[in-house]
């Protein structure tokens, strides 16, 4: 983890996403604090809690990108879930519990990738034996090996094919059973597994990709499994972050009625997870207590206090995310490090086009959008995708057979694309 003060923080956030000051500057603090609670001493440290965040905000508007750069930042195991996708124990669907479970493999992949990279050393060594002792044969002298190596460092030996056994890592069709009462995914069983048994396959590959695939069977090889799953979960428990997607859909309120049961058994589900519970792994049982749960939504229709009081106790933090006006607009297509207009130049250079945007043309897409994004229906910096797409629409149809090989896009040009169908709305609404 690296250690970023807030204001770190929320600079490293602004070079991907545009405004939303009050929401960087909360997920910032949240960051900050789990860095503190890890200085001092183990009995405090167990008292203390994360203050969970509620942001509150129409689509489009950073939500989600901020609390997954969150998680780039702290190369934190992240998981996205969306509230509606979750049923209430006792009815088909997926339980809240999944959402740890998922986010645990996520943690194994991370801890997995980093021990890999302490270990990549040693695991080459092995992988070029491998393939030496493919292209000598495993009896041959050790003087015919070591020339055998030069010529393989040297590079000479890289378009070779030759054959070499692998991992099969194709989805097993062994026969498998299911204990009763746990979670699909440790439920399962695979008999071949459990009986220690690999499955290989040939493959025919040149040297320099054999090397490749050796390195990563023998890094797998020389991890301590044990080791993982005990730094995975320790990393998961204390670092691990919840993104919950549209939580204002699970919310209910007096006036509307039908499928409120559902919803407020989902929130009692959710709780327990929040508030800091033991959850069943096929890794063994793991805590919630530590894990930082960011939760979203619009409430257009319903409000924060219509969820359970007990749910709106755990997410202490509230912060509003405004809507994008023009200006937001503009700065997102010019602003962030990969943003729009950078993507489409690049895009299109590997054509061999140039991309000139003028100035006046960018401002009239950002007025464009907003006035789609209010007319239409405000979705908005993902309106921006919709209205560049279909302004460069022939010009990458045609990118590949061009004779004039760079393009200026003009405001005349925008207004001509896009702009006439502002005078058609019916006509916007299916394609803008």
């Amino acid at each position: 983890m690296k250690n970023f003060t807030p204001k770190e923080i929320v600079s490293e956030l602004n070079k991907y996403i545009v405004g939303q000051e009050d929401a960087k500057k909360s997920v910032a603090i949240a960051l900050r604090n789990r860095w503190r609670r890890k200085q001092l001493d183990a009995k405090l440290r167990k008292e203390i809690m994360p203050k969970n965040i509620l942001m509150i905000g129409p689509t489009g508007v950073g939500k989600t990108e901020i609390a997954r750069r969150l998680a780039f930042l702290d190369n934190a195991p992240f998981i996205k879930v969306e509230a509606t996708k979750f049923t209430e124990v006792g009815y088909v669907g997926r339980d809240v519990e999944q959402i740890i479970r998922d986010l645990l493999e996520i943690a194994i992949k991370i801890t997995s990738s980093e021990l890999k990279k302490s270990l990549k050393s040693q695991a080459e060594v092995l992988a070029v034996n491998r393939v030496i002792d493919i292209l000598a044969g495993e009896s041959s002298s050790n003087e015919t090996k070591d020339k055998l190596r030069e010529k393989l460092s040297s590079g000479y030996f890289d378009d070779k094919e030759i054959e070499i056994k692998v991992r099969d890592r194709s989805p097993s069709q062994g026969a498998g059973f299911e204990i009763p009462g746990m979670g699909a995914q440790i439920g399962m069983i695979n008999i071949d597994s459990l009986l220690g048994k690999e499955k290989f396959k040939n493959k025919k590959v040149n040297a320099k990709k054999a090397i490749e695939l050796f390195i990563e069977e023998e890094s797998e090889n020389l991890l301590d499994q044990e080791n993982l799953i005990e730094t995975a979960i320790d990393n998961m428990e204390n670092n691990g972050i919840v993104f919950i997607d549209e939580i204002d859909k699970i919310a209910s309120n007096n006036e509307r009625r039908g499928g409120d049961v559902s919803r407020e058994g989902v929130q009692r589900d959710l709780l327990p997870l929040v508030e800091g519970t033991t959850v069943s792994t096929k890794y063994g049982t793991v805590k919630t207590d530590h894990i930082l749960f960011i939760a979203s939504g619009a409430f257009h229709v319903s409000k924060p206090s219509d969820l359970l009081p007990e749910l709106q106790g755990r997410f202490p933090i509230r912060v509003e995310l405004k809507a994008l006006n023009q200006e937001d607009l503009k700065r997102i297509l010019i602003e962030p490090e990969a943003n729009l207009i950078i993507q489409y130049k690049e895009m299109l250079a590997t054509e061999g086009v140039e991309l000139v945007f003028e100035a006046e043309s960018i401002d009239k897409i950002a007025e464009l959008t907003a006035y789609f994004n209010n007319t239409i229906e405000n979705i908005g910096a993902r309106r921006l995708h919709t209205v560049m797409e279909n302004l460069l629409e022939d010009i990458n149809f045609n990118a590949s057979d061009m004779a004039t090989k760079k393009v200026v896009i003009s405001k005349k040009m925008v207004e001509d694309t896009v702009g006439k169908l502002t005078t058609d709305l019916d006509l916007s609404k299916f394609i803008i």
